[in-house]
């Protein structure tokens, strides 16, 4: 006689589902393919916008203890590049203030009261200058909250997304380097997709890139590009922010931009810079060191579908095999 069906809706429906699954071995294996699929979602990614080639510029800036300088800085960056041909332009995590949680209060301001200046400014850019503009980020406050947001305009200057940093920066290596965000900052709610003139988007901010878990969410929902704006530091930056760059564009097939601040010999915080655009077959197509600069690369999305096809990894993958459920009897 076949087994009935197992309804799970919520903690104590699972457990009581799994006390009987465990005496039922048909059930079980039921209840354990339902869990997989649950956890791993489908074994495709969503349908890819149509292909198109876009000419990205991403900006290293020089960032100092002056917002209004900062903002100039961030202006003119923006103006340079749109007049290089970019159609994507790309800025660094806190771009107008300096890294520290003692800043990060000082220089936070309201974007969703219409009173941020520096939101005014980026939007007056963007439209100036007819670009998709990822606006790196820069301290939000929003009620008695701070957060790492990043805002991206498009060419007409109107705001399509904001993307709170998820994953806060909270590391202890002793005699390197000692950093908590969480002490000033609070995590965002969630991802942020953004489909654009430039293409579909998957944004995340410095830490967010080590977590792989966002970036396949962001494949699978059919982005073309990743862009990380972050400011990694002098002891992770050397061994880890290209690895991750590259690592997030082979998993998941797909283009990864990093964009850091240069590095400012007088702050407290040293970033590593290297802004970098890292290709689908995690080809390097665009990379610099830790000065002030602009680079740009040439981002055509049709490799996305030839890498895929080449190398068809969503389908290959084994749902069955990445969650693990303990049985106690």
């Amino acid at each position: 006689m076949p087994a009935a069906p197992i309804k799970i809706a919520g903690a104590s429906a699972l457990a009581a589902a799994l006390a009987v699954a465990v005496s039922r071995p048909r059930a079980m294996g039921r209840l354990v393919r339902s869990l997989v699929a649950r956890a791993a979602g489908t074994s495709a990614y969503a349908p890819l916008p149509p292909p198109q080639k876009v000419k990205v510029a991403v900006c290293q800036l020089h960032v100092t203890a002056d917002k209004a300088q900062n903002l100039q800085t961030a202006k003119k960056a923006i103006q340079d590049a749109a007049a290089q041909g970019a159609k994507l332009v790309v800025l660094p995590e806190m771009w107008n203030c300096p890294y520290s949680n003692d800043s990060f209060p000082t220089y936070a301001e309201d974007i969703e009261g219409a009173h941020s200046i520096s939101v005014n400014m980026l939007s007056e850019a963007a439209a100036e200058t007819g670009v998709t503009l990822i606006a790196g980020s820069i301290p939000e406050r929003c009620g008695d909250r701070l957060y790492n947001t990043c805002c991206v305009f498009n060419s007409r200057g109107k705001l399509l997304a904001k993307h709170r940093k998820v994953h806060l920066f909270d590391i202890d290596i002793p005699g390197k380097i000692t950093f908590k965000e969480s002490l000033t900052l609070s995590p965002g709610p969630g991802p942020t997709v953004v489909d654009t003139e430039a293409g579909r988007l998957g944004i995340g901010i410095c830490y967010d890139i080590r977590f792989p878990e966002l970036a396949q969410l962001y494949a699978a929902r059919g982005c073309q590009m990743l862009v990380y704006p972050g400011a990694f530091n002098m002891t992770t930056g050397p061994v880890h922010w290209e690895l991750l760059a590259r690592a997030r564009a082979v998993d998941n097939q797909i283009f990864v931009i990093t964009c850091s601040p240069a590095r400012n010999p007088s702050s407290s915080y040293q970033a590593w810079g290297h802004s970098t655009v890292v290709g689908p077959f995690a080809e390097i197509l665009a990379t610099t060191g830790h000065d002030p600069t602009i680079i740009y690369a040439d981002v055509d999305y049709s490799q996305l579908a030839e890498r895929r096809a080449n190398m068809p990894l969503a389908q290959q993958k084994r749902h069955d095999l990445y969650a693990l459920l303990d049985r106690t009897v």
